[in-house]
């Protein structure tokens, strides 16, 4: 259908010699803009949201709150284990009292059977006696009460600790409650509103530093290696002609398997440009091997669906639609062609679809 289109229209046409671009070598790729740094805030406890800070666009600094979530119950999961705290204090002390009772009044050497002689006959005569045949040990019993003494004391010291690790994983819930600006930025997006439940892991809220933005591009892996951090190359707007300088900020270290590219980083101009926008980046191909490297006028590149072609003059003078690999565009309404064309030969200035 293109071609007999452009053969109607081939009297009316005029033609453009593909010339060579000499050493303008470039591929242009496109690419999305995003902050330069963004996180997506979570629920980390179970509950229901009682504040959202701000609406998108509003701004908040670091350390503000941004979103809170009902904590009641593990405000009276903290006072249970505040109580529980107290009484192991209480038992710790109790148990301290004991062991030094034991020490100045051992409970094995009490008088067994009460005052007066009968008590006086078994401390000088029952008591040894016993102890010499081997029927009852005096220090046995003694080391034994002072064992148990001091198994209390651990006991009661452990029961301290436990309280105080309740209370502390408590306390670093209760703080999980609240979402704080991690950095000075803006809110991008809302996940959630005021009164809705939550569960843990669920996103809430975007939250990102807009004011120094990047454009990533998935760059193809023979043109990374030419790549290094601080380079600058030219980038050109999304619906614009304008032109722009981009500094490379970050060269990931590993391709993608399937696409084989390398996601590259690019540092944008402050207030040219918003997240999500498309922007287009120049890079210089000096492993272009497709053959000679041409150029043509800009208007003879016309684009069906994704793949740009043009109508390429046949023996017999008439338009033959041809798909194409384009380069970078020149500044002298010429666009570089990688891929497709030879020079020498001719592509209509202007075909009529």
């Amino acid at each position: 259908m293109l071609a007999a289109t452009g053969q109607a229209s081939a009297q009316v046409q005029d033609w453009a010699a593909v010339e060579s671009a000499g050493d303008v070598v470039s591929v242009t790729i496109g690419g999305a803009v995003i902050p330069y740094k963004e996180v997506t805030l979570s629920a980390q406890i179970p509950g229901r949201i009682l504040s959202i800070a701000g609406l998108e666009g509003d701004a908040f600094s670091a350390g503000e709150e941004l979103l809170a979530i009902d904590d009641t119950e593990m405000r009276a999961q903290r006072n249970s284990a505040v109580a529980q705290l107290a009484n192991a204090e209480v038992e710790f002390r109790n148990a301290n009292v004991q062991y030094t009772r034991e020490i100045w009044a051992p409970q094995s050497r009490q008088p067994m059977s009460g005052m007066g002689i009968p008590g006086l006959f078994d401390d000088l005569f029952t008591q040894p006696m016993q102890n010499a045949i081997g029927d009852y040990d005096t220090d046995a019993a003694r080391s034994a009460d002072l064992f148990s003494s001091q198994n209390r004391i651990q006991q009661a010291r452990n029961s301290i600790m436990q309280a105080q690790s309740q209370i502390e994983a408590i306390d670093a819930k209760m703080r999980d409650a609240k979402s704080l600006a991690p950095f000075t930025g803006v809110i991008t997006q809302k996940l959630a509103e005021v009164g809705d439940t939550v569960q843990p892991g669920q996103p809430l809220l975007r939250f990102a530093d807009i004011e120094f933005l990047q454009v990533v591009v998935d760059v193809p892996s023979r043109l990374a290696p030419q790549l290094r951090e601080g380079q600058m190359y030219e980038a050109e707007l999304d619906g614009s002609s304008r032109r722009v300088p981009v500094r490379v900020a970050q060269v990931f270290p590993v391709a993608d398997l399937v696409r084989h590219a390398v996601k590259v980083k690019f540092d944008l101009p402050q207030g040219i440009s918003r997240p999500g926008s498309y922007i287009r980046v120049r890079l210089p191909d000096t492993s272009a091997t497709d053959g000679e490297v041409v150029k043509i006028p800009a208007s003879a590149v016309r684009v069906n669906g994704s793949l740009p072609g043009v109508f390429v003059r046949d023996e017999n003078n008439q338009p033959r639609l041809r798909l194409i690999r384009l380069g970078a565009a020149l500044d002298d309404g010429y666009v570089v062609v990688l891929s497709g064309l030879q020079a020498g030969e001719f592509v209509q200035r202007n075909p009529n679809f």
